[in-house]
């Protein structure tokens, strides 16, 4: 059984479960919209007007969510079940929570939520939908309507400026003119929001999309991008060299690269989550508009230069990443990728060691995927791609990166023992080693011990 079909069926016994002791108790929200779109829904939530205590001394097995705000989490077998007392929000507290709530029946509930397509409720007992905002027909209309006035649910929760762009893009719909219009005047409220909240559901959008570039241009024409991602402001109009770049400015060929990416998937299993992709995506080319100059191209005439702009770039990444509480690890990854990714302008030229130590990096693939986009979302030449893929195949039978023949044990026993010169010897064999120009571990040696016993004059010691 599927897990999400494991959740439907937990869902549906807590619903009967609740009905059965005399209370209403539906499916909301996200699932009832994702099932009249035949969608499959990620998870299942439960409104009842059952009151948290009740919900609890119903259910053996549950965990206070939100108790306060009327969720319980109700646990069936393995599945874990949001189960919300259906509620109006009274004022408004900080642009994220009301001041107080007020327990009520299913219609108030729905009142008080984000957009019609999510206000539903429905009865998986009596197959019965509850639309008391008009959420079916927006679901026909494929619109995205805040319920009542666009400005209120805004104040409310000026997350919900986001969301309006995510559940736009993510479902193809099209955004309500009065909806878009309450954005564009209350956009920069969003900076009142906390970067994990702004991650989060600008990482959906950008993840889930059909379309995440036209997502990206649609937040800049709302006026949010300049509150969340005011660094990609310069990106606009950034023109580029068009030999190059044919589809347009930076910030447009980050867009197209956006899109791509969701449009034509790497036959590679990537060691990468769709996270960090996007976010590569996003960033690589931030640091072009400070260092755009002019100057001469291969053919010696002058044209638009982006010189430095990877690493310029990967420091700007790196702030942003760090405003949007991204874990380490994921940070570092995209910051290396970003570093290194014009690097593969030069593979056809690389010495072996070099290219197989690119190969074998532990980003590779993320740099290689960016690489392709990359070039889709310009120029569309892969014959560097092909190149490296070509390379991979011929090295399938032996490992990319081989264990070193030589370690800092046998130069210390050669009697080399300062470290910087250990450093600078390992890395001279290890390259030696996979351009293949010594036969074995002994030859290496002995290269070594003839090339430093010289250079030292008799016994290789650097330490006298």
């Amino acid at each position: 059984m599927s897990t999400i079909i494991a959740q439907k069926k937990a869902a549906l016994n807590i619903v009967q479960r609740l009905q059965q002791k005399g209370y209403s108790a539906l499916f909301a929200g996200g699932c009832v919209r994702d099932e009249l779109l035949g969608r499959e829904p990620k998870d299942y939530d439960v409104a009842t007007d059952a009151r948290p205590e009740d919900v609890e001394a119903l259910f053996p097995k549950t965990l206070p969510l939100g108790k306060a705000f009327g969720v319980i989490a109700v646990i069936d077998g393995k599945e874990m079940v949001e189960v919300a007392t259906f509620r109006e929000d009274i004022g408004i507290h900080d642009g994220r929570r009301p001041k107080t709530i007020l327990f009520s029946a299913a219609k108030e509930d729905a009142l008080r939520r984000d957009f019609t397509i999510n206000g539903m409720f429905f009865d998986p007992v009596e197959n019965e939908l509850h639309d008391f905002v008009h959420g079916q027909r927006d679901i026909e209309r494929r619109l995205v309507t805040a319920i009542g006035t666009p400005k209120e649910r805004f104040q409310e929760d000026h997350l919900r400026m986001l969301r309006a762009v995510r559940f736009t893009h993510n479902l193809g719909f099209t955004l309500d003119p009065d909806t878009e219009a309450a954005i564009r005047e209350m956009a920069h409220l969003i900076q009142n929001i906390s970067a994990e909240r702004i991650e989060a559901e600008l990482t959906r959008t950008l993840t889930d999309s059909a379309k995440p570039g036209d997502a990206l241009k649609h937040l800049h024409e709302l006026g949010l991008m300049q509150y969340i991602l005011p660094e990609l402001l310069p990106m606009v109009g950034q023109k580029q060299p068009p030999q190059f770049h044919p589809e347009g400015d930076a910030f447009e060929h980050t867009c197209l690269m956006l899109n791509l990416m969701a449009e034509e998937k790497s036959e590679i299993k990537p060691a990468y989550n769709a996270r960090e992709l996007a976010y590569t995506v996003l960033l690589h080319d931030v640091g072009k508009p400070e260092t755009a100059s002019f100057g001469p191209g291969a053919d010696g005439k002058p044209r638009i230069r982006f010189d430095g702009h990877a690493a310029v770039g990967a420091r700007m990444a790196e702030k942003i990443l760090i405003r949007l509480k991204f874990p380490n690890s994921e940070k570092k990854s995209i910051i290396t990728a970003i570093a290194g990714h014009m690097r593969f302008m030069d593979v056809q030229q690389m010495r072996t060691s070099k290219l197989r130590q690119l190969i074998g990096a532990a980003t590779f693939d993320l740099e290689m995927e960016l690489h392709r986009l990359d070039c889709l979302g310009s120029h569309r030449l892969l014959d560097n791609y092909d190149y490296v893929r070509d390379y991979q195949q011929k090295m399938a039978d032996e490992p990319i990166l081989p264990k070193p023949w030589i370690t800092g044990h046998d130069l210390i026993a050669l009697g080399i023992t300062d470290g910087r010169r250990i450093g600078k010897i390992l890395k001279e064999t290890y390259e030696y080693q996979m351009e293949d120009q010594f036969s074995s571990k002994d030859d290496l040696l002995d290269w070594v011990r003839r090339s430093y016993q010289s250079e030292e004059g008799g016994d290789g010691r650097t330490d006298s």
